[in-house]
């Protein structure tokens, strides 16, 4: 998290595509741009994840975050790589430019703030939330 805060991403774990997959992490960069970053725990975590190539649909550039002792000439070339050791974190190579579509780059920005801005409101009053959502729920 200290590494995009550096560069300035504001950075969401665990957002929702609408492709039904999940990104790790999608963070909006100063450029404008949607940066996504898959962590890899290993190199079988790598090696059995093939679903990752569905992540590029929804962000201009692809990145890997790995632990330090990580055999990196594993990860493809095009691809960002962020090396963590502990709560510190290095940017190694950035990756290729894989520009957005122009319909999703105008909707990912609303999905991104609306996403953000509910868990906020989750932190901010999680009484209430769970009032809504109570009676919301269809029996």
């Amino acid at each position: 998290m200290r590494l995009r805060l550096r560069l300035g991403w504001a950075p969401l774990h665990e957002v929702p595509l609408p492709n039904g997959r999940r990104a790790d992490i999608l963070a909006p960069r100063q450029d404008g741009g949607f940066a996504c970053i898959e962590v890899k725990s290993g190199p079988r975590d790598f090696l059995t994840d093939a679903k990752w190539h569905e992540y590029r649909a929804y962000a201009d550039a692809l990145y890997f975050a790995v632990d330090h002792d990580f055999p990196v000439e594993m990860l493809p070339a095009e691809t960002g790589l962020i090396v963590a050791a502990g709560l510190e974190a290095d940017l190694l190579r950035d990756a290729l430019p894989y520009p957005l579509a122009p319909a999703r780059r105008q909707a990912l920005p609303r999905q991104f703030a609306t996403l953000a801005a509910g868990r906020l409101v989750a932190l901010e009053d999680p009484v209430g939330l769970a009032g809504v959502r109570s009676a919301l729920r269809v029996e």
